[in-house]
């Protein structure tokens, strides 16, 4: 499919989403609603807040499959709605009040946004379903990069720091923007002085890594797995606290002197005000997702760690992760 046929079917699917979204919710054809006699969901349409490729792309596009192959649900529909890295979706879900048959796919670059972008929608404002997995952090460089190991891109980084530019798939205080802030913290930069370039998702900060448009990229390297393996980019480290089973010969950013673990997550909130009912079923298909046999290849095959928390408890640690990433934005200061 060339880009422009893409684009285009990206446009034919937010278009119909708008014109679903103002019809009730019945038996068959919206989420929320379940077939007793099959056990399924059917209709659900499930939100992207960033651009086609990137890492909430493809774990949206993974779950309606997974949900499909494992008949938890029919016709499923993802669609993608950018800007303001999430917060434009964000402020549609808010404003679908009581719409069943709609969920959004976030994670921590959501909840960074909503601060940098002086977001009126807020995350408190929507229904949390579940958090899905975790992934690793990541510094990434294309297979032309001068930098075999991270000392060694450190070593240049720390010594002209605003000639080094730092891509990353997220807007400031999106998850990309914060591993990078960090890590330039822990290896003694200054984050004011970091030149940190934003792309709209992985899939768009791909081609320029691939380009060597900047000189490293700081996020989940789980977006370019693909090019990982196909020798086209070069993991130079790792941010959890052990290596990855998917790319075991890659050292943790500890192992190389960095102190820094950071990991990003992923999972699935729903518009305000739906009934106690429809929360149920929503709940209910993703636990089941997440013990389908689909889900769990999905895990092994992408390279995620299974980090299911559903519910109030999800709700709990949103709480948690908007105190911590507003910590971390208010000492960083504007840039």
């Amino acid at each position: 499919m060339t880009i422009a046929n893409w684009a285009r079917a990206v446009a034919a699917a937010a278009v119909l989403a708008t014109v679903l979204a103002g019809c009730g919710i019945t038996s068959n054809q919206r989420g929320g609603s379940s077939n007793e006699a099959d056990g399924t969901i059917s209709g659900l349409r499930l939100m992207v807040p960033t651009g086609p490729g990137g890492g909430y792309d493809v774990t949206a596009r993974t779950s309606a499959k997974a949900m499909e192959d494992a008949k938890i649900a029919t016709n499923v529909r993802v669609f993608n709605l950018t800007g303001a890295g999430g917060t434009v979706g964000l402020q549609r879900l808010v404003n679908e009040k009581g719409t069943a048959d709609l969920a959004m796919m976030m994670g921590l670059s959501v909840v960074g946004a909503v601060y940098a972008n002086k977001s009126e929608a807020t995350l408190t404002g929507t229904t949390p379903l579940a958090r899905m997995i975790e992934e690793a952090g990541a510094v990434v460089v294309s297979k032309d990069s001068p930098y075999q190991t991270l000392e060694a891109l450190v070593q240049a980084w720390k010594a002209d720091p605003r000639k080094v530019i730092v891509g990353g798939g997220s807007s400031k205080g999106g998850t990309d923007y914060l591993l990078t802030m960090q890590l330039a913290d822990a290896v003694g930069i200054d984050p004011k002085v970091v030149n940190y370039l934003p792309y709209d998702s992985g899939g768009e900060l791909l081609p320029a890594l691939l380009g060597n448009k900047v000189v490293f990229g700081a996020s989940c390297y789980v977006e370019f797995l693909d090019q990982i393996r196909a020798g086209q980019l070069r993991v130079l480290a790792v941010t959890t606290d052990q290596r990855v089973p998917v790319l075991p010969e890659v050292p943790t950013a500890r192992e190389q002197g960095v102190n820094l673990e950071f990991t990003n997550w992923r999972g699935f909130v729903a518009p305000p005000g739906i009934s106690d009912s429809d929360r149920a079923t929503l709940l209910g298909a993703l636990d089941r997702l997440h013990r389908s046999d689909q889900w769990k290849q999905a895990i092994e095959r992408n390279g995620w760690t299974d980090a299911y928390l559903a519910g109030d408890e999800f709700a709990t640690f949103l709480t948690e992760q908007d105190q911590r990433v507003a910590g971390v934005l208010s000492k960083l200061g504007p840039s």
